[in-house]
């Protein structure tokens, strides 16, 4: 749903030139450094990027799912560092509290993620809760007005630089799976709460991701999400349904742009005195792009706009996903054969480190072969 295209005209113009004139530029920067300049956050913080999907009773500018996702097709056509150093506030570091947040909840923290003054994220895998998120062996045992936590949390994007952690712990030992999962926000203050150093990682640098460590860390309960015990994990699928569409827009963006770098360098290119872009298998190449970008696209879009209108949207969010993540891999590769040799060497050309990038899709909000399974069982549910 577009509330007002002429604003959202507006929006997307920015943040495309924004890409083009700031980001891009920046990239090698942000790969030698691991880090996005302190002056590139700050200008995204005003330009609003932080609080895209926050209400606009909160700060934020309360965009629908749709204009979401076009917004996301642009921004990250960039660098993957870029969106993801805003992602968290926009997706799964803010959307538990939109979601199922009290009101002192929501006015107490989104503002501040809005702003990107504080910057969030969500604490839910660990070492034997990945794909099998529900069993999470984190602990959160009442004592007075407070939940002391405990465990360990791994693969935790922006947890370095983050603010505010929305943990998901077990609050009913007594009760496996889902049901005695809670949703707590924690500060970084907070004592018993340490952070790991950041990975070192195949891509995506510029990008932090660490452990998170509690040792009898005391959370105030009015920080429990909602101030009811064990409907955590039904929050966090809420969550993670609508960051599975943003996720998958985010796939369409640097499909684009790989493809937009081919194409430049197909016509560059020459070998048997004219331009590889000639070729038919060059040609079999883009065109195998640029077809499934279009319907990635498309599904994303019609996707977003069903769950704007309220629909349930469980298997298509999981099948936007799965395909828009394979289809940017997919993309990926075949950039690099377009650029032959000079794809491999970082020297030459930004398709080596955007193909790096790319790989992480596929793990990710679910990996491939559990998004497969999902869709399946959907499938025969009806």
């Amino acid at each position: 749903m577009i509330r007002d295209q002429a604003r959202l005209d507006a929006l997307l113009a920015e943040v495309r030139a924004w890409v083009r004139e700031v980001a891009i530029p920046a990239e090698e920067r942000v790969e030698a450094e691991d880090a996005i300049p302190p002056e590139i956050v700050a200008d995204m913080a005003a330009r609003g990027f932080f609080g895209w999907s926050i209400p606009e009773a909160y700060g934020g500018a309360g965009l629908t799912m749709e204009e979401l996702a076009r917004g996301a097709m642009e921004l990250s056509q960039a660098a993957t560092a870029f969106r993801a150093r805003v992602g968290t506030n926009t997706g799964i570091g803010s959307e538990a509290l939109v979601a199922d947040g009290t009101e002192e909840q929501k006015s107490r923290f989104l503002p501040r993620l809005a702003s990107g003054a504080a910057t969030g994220c969500l604490a839910l895998s660990e070492e034997a809760a990945g794909s099998e998120a529900t069993a999470l062996q984190t602990t959160a045992r009442r004592e007075g007005d407070v939940y002391v936590l405990d465990g360990e949390k791994r693969f935790i994007t922006n947890a370095p630089i983050a603010d505010l952690f929305t943990v998901l712990a077990r609050t009913d030992p007594e009760t496996p799976g889902a049901r005695g999962i809670s949703a707590f926000i924690v500060e970084r203050e907070t004592p018993g709460l340490s952070v790991g150093p950041a990975y070192k990682k195949m891509g995506q640098a510029g990008s932090p991701v660490s452990e998170i460590t509690f040792e009898n860390c005391p959370v105030p309960a009015a920080n429990l999400i909602g101030n009811t015990e064990g409907v955590g994990f039904r929050t966090t699928m809420k969550v993670l349904n609508k960051q599975r569409i943003h996720l998958a827009a985010l796939c369409v963006g640097p499909a684009i742009r790989m493809l937009d770098e081919a194409v430049a360098h197909a016509r560059r290119r020459k070998q048997f005195a004219k331009p590889i872009a000639e070729f038919q298998l060059v040609q079999a190449l883009i065109a195998d792009c640029q077809a499934e970008i279009h319907a990635a696209r498309a599904l994303v879009l019609e996707t977003a706009r069903k769950r704007d209108a309220g629909e349930d949207v469980a298997l298509e969010a999981s099948i936007c996903k799965y395909f828009c993540s394979e289809m940017c891999g997919r993309v990926a590769d075949r950039a690099v054969q377009v650029f032959g040799g000079a794809g491999y060497v970082a020297d030459y050309a930004p398709i080596e480190r955007l193909y790096r990038d790319a790989r992480l899709f596929r793990l990710y909000e679910g990996t491939s072969q559990i998004h497969q399974l999902n869709i399946a069982r959907l499938t025969l549910k009806t």
